[in-house]
């Protein structure tokens, strides 16, 4: 007993190391982009490469990762994935020019690897706690990523190191999980290249023919849309509403603080219900709100639209992550179902910011971007009801 409560408790430290692993190498980026650039003598193209080329991967390899990953033991997959990310990490930092891109390359492809199958770990080693673990994972990437965005600065000063103590301080932390996850797999029962008894039957379906698989791509494509403009263009826009710039920094800290508890109160919640659309419906209605709050009212409500607004994409974050595991059947569907979302998804979202920013050069009021916001959010709702519907990916 005691030792299934240790391998319980290593499992979630490697859910928590993972999870924290996953964002937080892109996002130190943005911080310390103009003295990278300054620094190596770059342009603006080739300085925004350093956190798109990441991106990139995601909607490229996501499929690819996935159908090597049903082949692969969970722990082999997830020891790769640290490799990529550890070996990316140092060649970011510690190579010249050329190997700043080759080392962008190799940690999106650690992050991909890591994205795809850390759910189909947590459906493996949880499957009566999916919903708690799914929360805990949510969190952890989230939380991480806004640390490592929040403190780069500070860890650059800290180190004396500049812009490369810090990135190249993330190593430590991808070494710590590669640790957790090395210990974990040696300790438990599971690590053997059979799967276990539960997760023996194959998932032999195409999962582009999965209507649910494309519902749940659709769903978690549109939420990041939102989430990815807001993110990139809110400041601007709130500056040309007459905020201060320093001000929107924390509007934005609202919303990524205003994210955290729903994303792991949500999937606990999500996992004793039948179905989710509630839930869709419930995400949905506090985004919409808050993105109107912001459309007609401007910075007069900014904080309660930001609260709305983050708790709202915290939501529906968790909740598309979640479904990865909750409609599929098999380990080797929650593969499936997540390397097709997150390719299918990043590539949707990616078309957000520059939609949003085309629509400000024909309406520089910003309401055209706004209304392109709010109709994506009905969009989303759409195929979010659909997808919250109990049915699973290998039978729809």
């Amino acid at each position: 007993m005691k030792n299934k409560i240790n391998l319980s408790l290593l499992s979630v430290i490697v859910i928590i190391l993972i999870g924290g692993g996953l964002r937080s190498p892109i996002t130190a980026v943005s911080p310390v982009l103009s003295e990278i650039i300054a620094l190596l003598h770059l342009n603006n193209l080739q300085g925004s490469l350093l956190t798109s080329i990441p991106l990139i991967v995601f909607a490229s390899c996501s499929v690819l990762v996935s159908k090597v990953a049903v082949k692969a033991n969970i722990h082999y997959s997830l020891i790769y994935s640290l490799i990529f990310l550890i070996m990316g990490l140092y060649l970011r930092v510690y190579g010249n020019v050329p190997m700043l891109y080759i080392g962008s390359f190799l940690i999106g492809l650690g992050i991909c690897i890591g994205n795809v199958t850390t759910p189909a770990y947590i459906k493996n080693r949880f499957p009566e706690k999916i919903g708690i673990m799914t929360g805990v994972f949510s969190v952890a990437m989230n939380l991480v990523a806004a640390l490592a965005s929040g403190f780069s600065i500070a860890v650059g000063k800290w180190t004396n190191l500049g812009w490369k103590g810090s990135l190249g301080i993330w190593i430590i932390w991808a070494v710590l999980a590669l640790f957790a996850v090395g210990i974990e797999a040696f300790s438990s029962k599971r690590a053997s290249t059979k799967k276990p008894a539960t997760q023996a039957t194959k998932s032999e379906f195409n999962i582009f023919r999965s209507k649910q698989a494309w519902n749940i791509s659709v769903f978690m494509g549109i939420q990041s849309l939102v989430y990815y403009c807001l993110v990139a263009l809110l400041p601007i826009v709130l500056v040309d509403y007459g905020m201060e710039k320093e001000k929107t920094g924390l509007v934005l800290l609202v919303i990524q603080l205003s994210m955290l508890p729903i994303m792991f109160i949500s999937p606990i919640i999500a996992t004793k219900m039948k179905d989710q659309k509630q839930m869709i419906y419930g995400a949905g209605i506090l985004m919409f709100v808050g993105i109107s709050l912001i459309a007609l009212f401007k910075t007069q409500y900014i904080y309660l639209a930001a609260v709305l607004v983050g708790t709202a994409s915290g939501w529906t974050f968790s909740l598309s992550i979640l479904f990865f595991s909750l409609k599929s059947k098999t380990m080797d569907g929650t593969i499936k179902v997540s390397g097709k979302a997150q390719s299918v998804g990043y590539l949707i979202a990616a078309f957000g910011p520059p939609v949003f920013g085309m629509l400000h050069d024909w309406d520089v009021s910003w309401k055209s971007s706004f209304y392109f916001v709010m109709l994506m959010i009905v969009i989303m709702i759409f195929f979010g009801r659909k997808a919250a519907k109990p049915r699973f990916v290998e039978e729809h």
